[in-house]
């Protein structure tokens, strides 16, 4: 009987690795690139024992040791040490959201969406997919960790020793499985994938907060966290194996809960069932605007948070940062020390930059919401009644538009109030709301760009978020690696100047503004004439 229940496991696996395939090679090329890239741009980086010991100090700061972990003593820091301690930390996290939207899509997604159903339909086990889609996890994380243990050992990095390099590996290997099986245990609570999804990232959020809460002031604290146990393996200085046994152990013992309430529960069911709404809509609800908001309040708010706690994150270390950068030479040249511009000013620029880049994200998660809605045949609701395409996407299009400057409001808000509370003189919150909303005009490019898209050709929209990978790209690494100029004005950021080293090129912001407004009025022609998918 028990053998039963997972009858078909391998066929359904080969089925969902080939149906997410494009997905994953996207995410381990991406991880693997960032991870070889950079490791790579730090030798040149820290040249002297001089550089290696700024940094080294500017780690122990609280502020840094709350983004990026605890420190070492500053006479042990090398190269090797300095890009584990620097990248460890977000990359585990990358790997974390990479398994949270993996396994959100393929054990709620497909049961909420009927695939899963069609296929228990067959002659498969009760357990038969949710062991395939664990065991499409474990082979992904696997992958990850060999392919980047092997990579870095194979870049012969004076301190990257294979033991080290394969530590690196599985670590985010191990921590790519505990969050997997923690989505996986969500996926079980919630009714839907949604709210599976969401829980999964709160549980990141709030691991990412209690480690910095207790990076600084309480050791035993931060050992609560998954993340706390992840930034003690001090991949590259001590080598400390045993979080990763932890992080098995835990995605294990999750991972058990998950199976067993999958295999107790109904289909179409969560153990926490959702809140009733309200019996009667409200008339902000019954517009269209308020449909659109109403469906996309919980990752307004949640993106939102995020923006600012991000922003405040990097303005709580400003103060601080200031000397850093005069000490060190190849920062100084990352931000053209010789333009007469303050380093500060340059790097407040860098970072709004950064911000409103993130910023497009949920800009265009809220208008590609219409392209998921239309594929699962719910629009088809909407346009058998009075309700014209032109209204419907203009809804989501100007949704999209206020939720690129709530996101910017945000952005300069955190990083105003952090620096408000650490500096003596902090910069005036004018001049930095002013800096985050001229980038406006690139978000409405790209919403622009998404609106084109949905409207003619909603298949390829994946490839506008390798073109925002293409511009986060560009940002970090485009004067490290010293690209042309034709290939970095390939950035829709690339046009928007910095105004605390620039004045501002009203010329250029026109341009977007009106390549957005003609994109996405093109693209509701497009939508307005193209049949509903399916």
């Amino acid at each position: 009987m028990k053998g039963q229940l997972a009858k078909g496991t391998f066929k359904i696996t080969k089925l969902i690795l080939r149906q997410d395939r494009f997905k994953i090679i996207i995410w381990l090329a991406g991880i693997l690139f960032t991870t070889l890239a950079t490791a790579l741009a730090y030798p040149p980086l820290y040249k002297t024992d001089e550089d290696v010991q700024a940094i080294a100090l500017t780690l122990q700061n609280p502020a840094m040791v709350a983004m990026l972990g605890p420190g070492y003593p500053p006479e042990d820091y090398n190269t090797a040490v300095i890009f584990g301690h620097e990248m460890l930390l977000f990359t585990v996290v990358a790997v974390a959201v990479m398994n949270i939207l993996m396994v959100g899509k393929t054990m709620r997604q497909d049961e909420e969406e009927g695939r899963i159903e069609l296929v228990r339909s067959l002659p498969v086990g009760r357990l038969a997919y949710l062991n395939a889609a664990a065991l499409e996890v474990f082979l992904v994380n696997g992958l990850l960790a060999l392919l980047t243990g092997f990579g870095l050992g194979a870049l012969d990095i004076s301190g990257m020793d294979w033991e080290s390099s394969f530590l690196y590996g599985c670590v985010l290997g191990a921590f790519g499985l505990a969050f997997a099986a923690v989505t996986a245990l969500f996926a079980q609570l919630m009714e839907t994938t949604r709210a599976a999804t969401m829980f999964s990232f709160a549980f990141l959020i709030v691991a990412y907060i209690i480690r910095a809460a207790g990076d600084v002031s309480n050791e035993t604290v931060s050992m609560i966290s998954p993340l706390g146990w992840a930034v003690r393996t001090e991949v590259f200085y001590s080598n400390d194996w045993r979080p990763v046994i932890f992080a098995l152990v835990f995605a294990a013992a999750a991972g058990v809960l998950a199976f067993y309430l999958n295999n107790i529960r109904d289909m179409g069911t969560g153990f926490l069932p959702e809140r009733k709404g309200r019996s009667r809509a409200s008339r902000f609800l019954q517009t269209l605007p308020g449909f659109v908001v109403r469906l996309e309040r919980t990752q307004i708010v949640s993106w939102g948070i995020g923006v600012f706690l991000l922003g405040a994150s990097y303005g709580s270390i400003v103060n601080d940062l200031e000397t850093y950068l005069q000490e060190l030479d190849y920062l100084q040249d990352f931000l053209n020390a010789d333009s007469g511009n303050s380093l500060l000013e340059q790097f407040l620029g860098l970072v709004l930059a950064i911000l409103s880049l993130i910023g497009s994200v949920p800009t265009l998660i809220v208008l590609f919401k219409l392209k998921s809605e239309e594929q699962k045949n719910r629009m088809e609701h909407f346009y058998s009644r009075p309700v014209s395409r032109y209204r419907m996407m203009a809804a989501f299009f100007g949704t999209a538009v206020g939720v690129s400057v709530l996101m910017q409001a945000m952005a300069a808000l955190g990083l105003w109030s952090a620096l408000y509370v650490t500096m003596e003189e902090p910069l005036a919150a004018v001049d930095l709301f002013r800096s985050a909303f001229v980038y406006l005009p690139a978000l409405w490019a790209l919403a622009g760009a998404a609106v084109l898209i949905i409207g003619f050709f909603p298949k390829a929209a994946n490839l506008l978020w390798l073109y925002l990978v293409y511009c986060f790209f560009v940002l970090y690494l485009k004067d490290l690696l010293d690209l042309p100029e034709w290939l970095t004005r390939l950035s829709v950021f690339e046009h928007i100047p910095d105004t605390f080293t620039e004045n501002i090129d009203w010329l250029s912001l026109t341009v977007l503004t009106a390549i957005a407004a003609v994109a996405a009025a093109a693209g509701m022609i497009g939508y307005r004439r193209r049949d509903l998918a399916g």
